[in-house]
């Protein structure tokens, strides 16, 4: 019955106030499914039948609305009582007593077993940049940290967007950049592989400190003040050890780099109060497909040289969608600085934390020269 009055609903919404979504959705990137859908709208706001039905049941509906929506409250009470007391519990963060960060109570150089006797097994591993594993931590992705291990089982790297970050410095997520360059000096301009020094961008949203025995970079949210957001810690002898900016490319670093970026993208949704998205095998080979031909042919934009949308890809594909986006990115060096970057991009950040995706699925190629493409196809049946 619930369902019944819900459609009844819907259809009049849409027949009370097409012109208005119409002209909202028009210059989207939703455009091009919105001759289909006006078709099929329009179909039913001249059917005399359907106009009769929503005349006689409009009024009643609502008498019954009123009294679902009581229900319906005194429900989400009870529920949210439910939430709280089921809630994933937050750690006891302590200061670090050896060096200036630790993410979850974790130093570099503390081991794995000590790790994961505190906050349990790794929910994946996944090839990363320094030819060593992320191994990815969470409950639901709430407390998510990713660490990697040398030979001798200890931490050489570290990684975190939620709130497990202490210092001896007083920096945690949320800290203002200015607190951060007060406390830490001024940051790296460039970073040195060999006989080449890579110069970080004047408009970066991040920060690249050497201190003591390791890389530290301190990740901003431009849409919140310029505050901490994230930040990756890399053993200096790691660093190091990779000998160019890119990493040379692999099947291994290309699944790597996919199953990381969901994890991320997820991650942040948890941050933001909303749900992990639900991996999609159909939609990853897309995205995997439109990563390819950017790489191959030299291009970086939504529509391919043969005129074809992310929709159009999708529909090509057979995927059937009622709401979709698509992701870009390129020039990143791992698949954690894309994340970042494109939560500080407004569109692409609003795809990342749009409540009505349910499905995503990631696709990564590499050039010639191992530079890494990265599309996220995300969509709701």
């Amino acid at each position: 019955m619930r369902r019944f009055f819900l459609l009844v609903a819907t259809i009049f919404f849409l027949y009370a106030s097409w012109t208005v979504v119409e002209k909202k959705i028009e210059d989207t990137k939703y455009g091009n499914a919105i001759e289909t859908i006006k078709i099929e709208i329009d179909g039913i706001k001249e059917s005399p039948e359907v106009k009769g039905f929503i005349e006689t049941t409009f009024t009643s509906f609502l008498e019954f609305l009123a009294g679902l929506n009581k229900a319906t409250e005194e429900q989400t009470e009870s529920s949210n009582e439910f939430e709280s007391e089921d809630a994933v519990s937050k750690p006891n963060l302590e200061a670090p007593t050896e060096q200036i960060f630790s993410i979850y109570n974790v130093e570099l150089g503390d081991t794995r077993e000590v790790v994961e006797g505190s906050i349990g097994e790794a929910k994946r591993r996944s090839y990363n940049e320094y030819g060593v594993e992320w191994y990815t931590y969470h409950d639901h992705y709430m407390n998510f940290m990713m660490v990697a291990y040398n030979e001798e089982s200890r931490v050489v790297a570290m990684y975190t967007n939620q709130e497990l970050i202490t210092s001896s410095k007083g920096i945690e997520l949320g800290t203002s950049k200015e607190l951060v360059l007060e406390k830490l000096g001024d940051p790296m301009e460039y970073i040195n592989k060999g006989l080449v020094n890579y110069q970080f961008q004047a408009d970066r949203d991040y920060d690249m400190f050497e201190w003591d025995d390791s890389f530290v970079t301190i990740f901003y949210d431009q849409h919140k003040q310029n505050t901490v957001t994230a930040i990756q810690i890399i053993d200096k002898e790691l660093e190091k050890n990779r000998k160019d900016f890119y990493t040379e490319s692999s099947d291994q670093l290309k699944e790597g780099f996919e199953r990381q970026l969901f994890d991320l993208t997820n991650a942040s949704r948890v941050r933001h109060g909303l749900d992990p998205l639900i991996w999609d095998d159909e939609v990853s080979i897309t995205a995997r497909k439109h990563s390819v031909d950017m790489a191959e042919n030299q291009f970086f934009d939504h529509t391919n040289l043969k005129g074809q949308s992310p929709f159009d890809r999708m529909l090509e594909d057979q995927i059937e969608y009622s709401v979709a986006g698509e992701n870009l990115a390129l020039g990143q060096l791992s698949s954690i600085f894309a994340h970042e970057g494109l939560m500080n991009s407004l569109g692409h950040r609003e795809n990342i934390l749009h409540p009505d995706f349910e499905l995503l699925g990631v696709g990564v190629a590499f050039n010639e020269k191992s530079n890494p493409y990265f599309t996220e196809n995300f969509y709701t049946k």
